[in-house]
């Protein structure tokens, strides 16, 4: 019997190790932390042995294979060890894919992958197909593949998901768009990054879709250098395109094939320029899946916004409160303060990932009336926007920037929480922080 180690205990661990269990391997999971009650509990139900606060070197260097999960980065010591044992290492998704025959749309990108994976799977439902949704959004991939049965996947990936796949296939791959982001987990170099992003095309055929933003400069200039076999279907908001969408006039245009749907732009559900393109890249998808153009058109004009992505949380005394704790980099920032049309009380802060901001103080100087720094190292920002934004503050939990910013607000401004870094320093996770903005704004 092979032996199989799952390195870490969260979502994407405790799924490999189940579905290592009902393909009859003999299956360790190790996590250097502690493993929620939660987790702990369903890997007591599947009988699956586990070890927390540690890595025992007698446990998993026996392996024949380990499935490492998206968090734990190659640079981790246990990694390296294995490593140099020579065992295979794989992520959750190359795993689950051996076992899965359903048809698979993968989407990654640095902005806009979980409002457009999200997209994809409403539009698929509301179709009535047979769905799941899953990879960093929702339930475990290798989870669902152990224990249900679905037609269609579609699979948000992170580039981190994507950095140990080496057979798994998708059917139609979707890139948003690349900027920077990560770049303390690909040494600091950019090319690294875009690398581990378009690994998403592996494998593809000419019987593939490949959907990609043709005004994102960073994709193209990659794409120019590689070989992708799939029908390139860009989307773009510039210019006109045989196949695939774009805008014209205040419409929203789809080709594939000889099909054609059209939608006006102010019939999305989303608004925002960066909500088109990703309207657009999930109307090409459902019109490669054969979805007719009135459930299109139905689909994108029903859709709820994702929590935590520009969400709209209360309005109190005509001030405007939204949950943005998704923007974990800049150029998702860039977006949620491009949209704004009010006076903002900006709330940023948390762990830095080599940012630069200098895309953001244009923005910034023109919208911004007071910034709130909710981290424990406020310095960078400090340094970049003391001298275009008039007010500037350090709090240190989300309940005390919530109320200072109520404070700092009159009638008719907005309050925003898009915080431009990770939030590992004062919180568990980006959810995690965005709950508690969000339980601090109606304790208002």
């Amino acid at each position: 019997m092979s032996r199989i180690v799952v390195l870490g205990g969260g979502e994407s661990g405790v799924g490999s190790a189940v579905l290592a269990k009902v393909k009859g391997f003999d299956v360790f999971l190790s996590d250097m932390g502690k493993i929620s009650e939660t987790y702990a509990a369903l890997l007591n139900e599947w009988d699956i042995p586990y070890e927390e606060g540690k890595h025992s070197e007698e446990l998993i260097l026996n392996a024949d294979e380990v499935i490492k999960s998206p968090g734990i980065p190659a640079t981790a010591a246990m990694v390296r060890k294995i490593e140099d044992k020579g065992i295979n290492i794989i992520s959750e998704i190359e795993f689950a894919g051996r076992y899965d025959s359903a048809k698979k749309i993968c989407i990654t990108g640095s902005n806009g992958k979980t409002t457009t994976t999200s997209l994809i799977y409403h539009l698929l439902q509301q179709a009535g197909l047979n769905v799941g949704l899953g990879g960093n959004i929702g339930k475990s991939y290798a989870y669902q593949v152990a224990t249900e049965k679905f037609d269609i996947y579609v699979l948000e990936l992170s580039s981190f998901q994507l950095d140990n796949v080496y057979d798994f296939k998708a059917d139609i791959a979707i890139i948003t768009n690349i900027t920077p982001d990560h770049l303390d987990r690909y040494g600091h170099d950019m090319e690294n990054y875009v690398k581990a992003k378009f690994r998403i095309t592996r494998n593809m055929s000419s019987d593939d879709c490949f959907i990609f933003c043709s005004d994102d400069d960073i994709t193209i200039n990659h794409l120019n250098q590689i070989v992708v076999k799939a029908q390139k279907l860009p989307f773009t908001q510039k210019t006109e395109v045989e196949q695939g969408a774009f805008v014209k006039d205040d419409r929203m245009i789809v080709r594939y094939k000889e099909e054609e749907c059209d939608m006006f732009l102010q019939e999305l559900a989303l608004g925002g320029r960066h909500n088109v393109y990703n309207s657009m890249a999930a109307a090409i998808a459902a019109k490669v899946m054969d979805i007719d153009n009135e459930a299109i058109r139905n689909g994108l004009s029903t859709f709820q916004a994702v929590e935590h992505r520009l969400e709209k949380v209360l309005s109190i005394g005509d001030v405007l409160y939204i949950n943005d704790s998704k923007a974990t980099n800049v150029d998702a920032a860039w977006y949620a303060l491009e949209c704004q049309t009010r006076p903002v009380v900006w709330i940023v802060g948390g762990t830095d990932k080599g940012n630069d901001y200098e895309s953001l103080i244009p923005l910034a100087q023109e919208k911004v009336k007071a910034m709130i720094c909710m981290g424990l190292d406020n310095k960078k920002f400090h340094d970049s926007f003391e001298a275009v934004v008039p007010q500037m503050h350090d709090v240190t939990s989300a309940e005390d920037a919530v109320k200072l910013a109520h404070k700092l607000a009159a009638a008719g401004d907005v309050v925003l929480l898009s915080p431009c870094c990770a939030s590992f320093d004062l919180f568990k996770n980006y959810e995690d922080r965005g709950r508690q903005f969000k339980e601090a704004v109606r304790k208002l």
